[in-house]
């Protein structure tokens, strides 16, 4: 069999958590895993849609405990490592620990792009519990690729195995996804990977652009299942490289399979990037935000538009989705004294 160009991870476990406000039920992840492990896939994130720890108020509640769906997966998987996803902040090392021993092999610490610095304890105790350290650069498109670089250079000083360009808003063009990738290629001695959003259908062509810079990682999500306007859809991603002659690894039509029988029937209607998930892209704001901005939107009377639109004026990031609720007030504060005059 060819060696695959680069290692496929899958995120639908993880990502596609926010699409469903983080309701995957054991059952399912089981269903997902044992799929997507047939096809092939090497690595499968499951975790809360904002790591591990996320379950909250702020974040949003789980329908079941994140722990109990990383064993599962663990339990299920007969080749493909199981990995999560942590955020400094809001996942704690006992969080870490505790995934360690449910089954987890691969830890992917993900920071704002400009934050690397306060990764460094997280991607060590990783590699301390004999995990793969994935360092995640969020928000990657708010700076230069050569400031992504310095970034990069600390989570690689700090034990990380792969530095990831994370198009967390879906707001990169094809250019901005290679030229990312080409400068952490040319700047590190670690691997690099690219994990795309589709705000702007550009995901998967942003990750073909990647694979041709060298990219040795890249993230995909079944159906594209993911915040926001959603992910880079894992089978287009395999079946789009199986004819461009790039090898995958994976069973392209297993991975179909797995895409229409297991994961569609989760939540049948998706896919379609409307005016909110386009917006998302077009002002650069975090895919997560899209749920929470409708939500005010309908609270406070306002246009969910005008929320986003707003956020992306503000550079909200990553940890500060109070701002919504800020935003979606001062909004409806003005429409009532615009109606009053």
């Amino acid at each position: 069999m060819t060696t695959p160009r680069f290692r496929l991870t899958d995120s639908t476990l993880r990502d596609g958590s926010h699409a469903i406000a983080h309701r995957f039920t054991v059952d399912e992840v089981r269903k997902v895993v044992a799929a997507l492990d047939v096809a092939g896939v090497p690595v499968i994130e499951v975790s809360h849609g904002d790591g591990l720890g996320g379950s909250s108020f702020n974040y949003g509640f789980s329908a079941t405990d994140e722990m109990d769906l990383v064993r599962v997966a663990a339990e299920t998987a007969t080749r493909a490592k199981i990995a999560v996803l942590m955020l400094p902040g809001i996942g704690i090392k006992e969080d870490l620990h505790r995934a360690r021993e449910a089954g987890a092999s691969v830890a992917r610490i993900a920071t704002h792009c400009t934050e690397a610095d306060i990764s460094a304890q997280h991607i060590a105790l990783a590699k301390e519990l004999g995990m793969e350290a994935v360092g995640f650069l969020m928000m990657a498109h708010m700076i230069a690729p050569e400031e992504l670089v310095e970034q990069a250079k600390l989570m690689e000083s700090y034990g990380a195995d792969c530095v990831y360009v994370v198009d967390s808003a879906g707001a990169m063009t094809i250019d901005d996804a290679r030229r990312r990738v080409a400068a952490l290629k040319a700047g590190l001695s670690c691997e690099v990977g690219i994990h795309a959003h589709n705000n702007l259908s550009l995901a998967v062509a942003n990750s073909l652009g990647a694979l041709e810079e060298g990219v040795d990682q890249v993230d995909g999500c079944t159906t594209g299942l993911g915040a926001g306007a959603g992910n880079c859809p894992t089978e287009i991603l395999v079946a789009a490289c199986e004819r461009s002659g790039i090898p995958t690894g994976v069973d392209p039509l297993a991975v179909m399979d797995a895409a229409e029988e297991v994961v569609r029937p989760i939540k049948p209607v998706q896919g379609v990037i409307d005016r909110d998930g386009l917006l998302l892209g077009y002002a650069g704001v975090y895919g997560s935000f899209l749920l929470h901005s409708k939500r005010a939107a309908e609270r406070y009377g306002v246009d969910a538009k005008d929320i986003l639109l707003e956020l992306g004026r503000r550079k909200v990031v990553g940890g500060q989705e109070d701002m919504i609720i800020d935003v979606a007030v001062e909004l409806q504060r003005k429409a009532a004294e615009a109606a009053a005059r």
